[in-house]
């Protein structure tokens, strides 16, 4: 080969080595850009903050929302989850977010038909689907929880018993570092973890309510429940027509050239009435400890404040959501402002649809019929109320209202236990950028408005 040939193909190999070079360089400089992007999104929001003792959790530790995520063959196992209707709601909506954290379907844990600590010796499970729709769960929640079926075991690596903690020394830190080492450690490779231990209404606290709402949104009641509370809200619009129908046929005699009031559409309004014996201990002692004096209401302060709501049509019919025990107690029917026409179970005809029932169901239909009100009016401090509150809230943000505070809007909700305008019940409306569940799951005085 002569000179000529070489310094030829020295060049030919010197363009190659440079082309490489270049694509080298080229990828080198993509790879560490690419490293910069991510490193500086995760270094904003990759962050846990504590603030008033609630350990937030970022939502980049959180899975990506997509099914692909959750896997389906770990699972999270939790114990029988008791307490009030909504109490159960809030224990399971946390035992979703725990399992979501720990990348794992949550098996369809047992609820409790009846009333934790009123009837502790007849605690009656009963499976979730006996109250909520499973597929219906699976299909609104598609990429953010999921739901399994004990059949969808295959019992391959084995169950691992994870005891949560409690007491004074088992601090929300210590909690949340526990969860982090379970979904790293051998613990993970464990095809069950089965938590042990205290009720999981009772867990600490990692999640922010907008979190909770994406859950409870997607608790759906089966039909047999629905087509119940269906029928009370047909029977409340019903005594509700025939009340406006007296009073148009009484107009209509008084001046027959003036049109009265559509009676079309009835509305009504849903007050929960907390007035029961152990109500009143349990608020008078949080009253106490509190230091708060804006907790317990009468049935007179009940009555005299939903009177003076603003702008209140009349006729009306207002339905009482009140314990059974109350049902024979007369007197939350007297004194009620002219033009208003309380009802409850037994006065209404309706009490033979909730006696048929176990407690959970009961509370499951008032929860329907209050939540289908016009008007909804409650106790800040209760969970039945602060959850009814959170649902109509996202249906007016759904509408693009923001703030119900000082317009009419649709669907508003108010808190009887806090005095508003003209000494009414103060409006209410959840605040759903909330870092915890505090205010909802045990209550506040503090409701946006």
């Amino acid at each position: 080969m002569d000179l000529s040939s070489n310094s030829k193909l020295s060049r030919l190999i010197g363009c190659q080595l440079s082309s490489l070079t270049w694509k080298c360089l080229a990828l080198v400089t993509m790879v560490l850009f690419l490293r910069a992007v991510l490193l500086h999104s995760f270094s904003g929001c990759g962050v846990i903050e504590f603030n008033n003792q609630d350990l937030i959790l970022s939502h980049s530790l959180l899975l990506s929302s997509n099914d692909e995520g959750i896997r389906r063959e770990k699972f999270l196992e939790v114990p029988q989850i008791v307490w009030g209707l909504n109490n159960q709601k809030i224990a399971f909506a946390r035992a979703c977010l725990t399992a979501r954290m720990l990348n794992r379907t949550l098996l369809m844990p047992s609820l409790s038909a009846s009333l934790f600590y009123k009837e502790i010796d007849q605690l009656q499970p009963i499976s979730f689907d006996k109250v909520f729709q499973f597929d219906k769960f699976n299909s609104l929640c598609n990429g953010f929880v999921r739901l399994g079926r004990y059949s969808d075991l295959k019992n391959q690596t084995g169950i691992y018993d994870l005891q949560k903690g409690s007491g004074r020394k088992w601090t929300v830190e210590r909690d949340m570092e526990q969860l982090k080492q379970s979904s790293r450690s051998h613990v993970d490779e464990h095809e069950v973890i089965r938590i042990v231990g205290k009720n999981s209404f009772l867990w600490h606290d990692h999640w922010p309510v907008k979190d909770y709402a994406r859950v409870f949104e997607c608790l759906v009641l089966v039909d047999e429940i629905s087509k119940e509370a269906d029928k009370v809200v047909s029977k409340i619009r019903q005594m509700g027509r025939k009340l406006r129908s007296k009073t148009e046929t009484v107009q209509s005699d008084s001046d027959a050239d003036t049109e009265g009031p559509s009676i079309a559409v009835a509305p009504f309004i849903a007050v929960h009435m907390r007035v029961e014996i152990d109500w009143m201990i349990h608020c008078k002692k949080l009253e106490q400890r509190s230091g708060i004096n804006q907790i317990c209401s009468s049935k007179q302060e009940i009555i005299q404040r939903v009177g003076n709501i603003v702008s209140l049509e009349s006729p009306t019919v207002v339905y009482l959501a009140v314990a059974d025990t109350l049902l024979n107690d007369s007197s939350i029917l007297r004194g009620w402002k002219k033009g208003l026409l309380p009802l409850e179970k037994k006065n209404l005809g309706v009490d033979g649809i909730y006696k048929k029932h176990p407690y959970l169901i009961q509370s499951a239909i008032d929860y329907m019929v209050c939540s289908r009100a016009d008007i909804f009016v409650g106790n800040s401090y209760s969970t039945f109320s602060s959850l009814v509150v959170l649902e109509r809230t996202q249906k007016m943000m759904r509408m693009g209202i923001k703030n119900s505070c000082g317009i009419d809007v649709r669907w508003p909700s108010y808190a009887y236990n806090i005095p508003g305008e003209s000494n009414g019940p103060r409006k209410w409306m959840t605040n759903m950028s909330d870092s915890s569940l505090q205010a909802i799951s045990y209550g506040s005085n503090a409701i946006s408005c």
